[in-house]
């Protein structure tokens, strides 16, 4: 089942430094997963939080056209299913200030489910940003002289 379905957050590497990367499953309705499957998700206001010793993810997944009457609510809250180990380390180290949990993309494995990619991070002040901007611009000029 090759699926190319695979929604990023492309904000997240520009205002994050990324330090650890998981990937998690999702608990989805029926509707949801279809409207996924379509391509109707969007990460750029997604972000992670934990309740109770579990991990959500508030994210917007537009309703499927061809639901009726029991359709998803867009933006519902769905529980991220990972191993106790990996809770107890993402919340051990998310209650160290300026850390948080990062959705990076939604994609659909080979075996049909879908699965996000979060990471670890730290929020990058606005120098570290234009820092990131600069060595990025003279990589892609270095790539440049090098390929002539």
């Amino acid at each position: 089942m090759s699926n190319s379905i695979n929604i990023k957050n492309k904000k997240a590497y520009h205002s994050f430094e990324i330090l650890d990367k998981y990937i998690a499953g999702i608990q989805l309705y029926g509707t949801e997963i279809k409207a996924i499957r379509e391509a109707k998700a969007s990460l750029s206001d997604a972000y992670c939080v934990f309740l109770h010793n579990e991990l959500w993810i508030k994210m917007h997944i537009s309703e499927y056209a061809f639901g009726t009457y029991n359709n998803h609510d867009p933006k519902r809250e769905r529980k991220l299913l990972l191993t106790k180990k990996e809770l107890s380390k993402l919340k051990k180290n998310v209650s160290i200030k300026g850390f948080s949990i990062v959705p990076l993309s939604l994609f659909i494995n080979e075996t049909g489910l879908a699965k996000v990619q979060i990471a670890l991070a730290r929020g990058k002040k606005l120098h570290d940003k234009r820092e990131t901007m600069k060595d990025r611009d003279s990589k892609r000029d270095l790539d440049r002289i090098k390929k002539q």
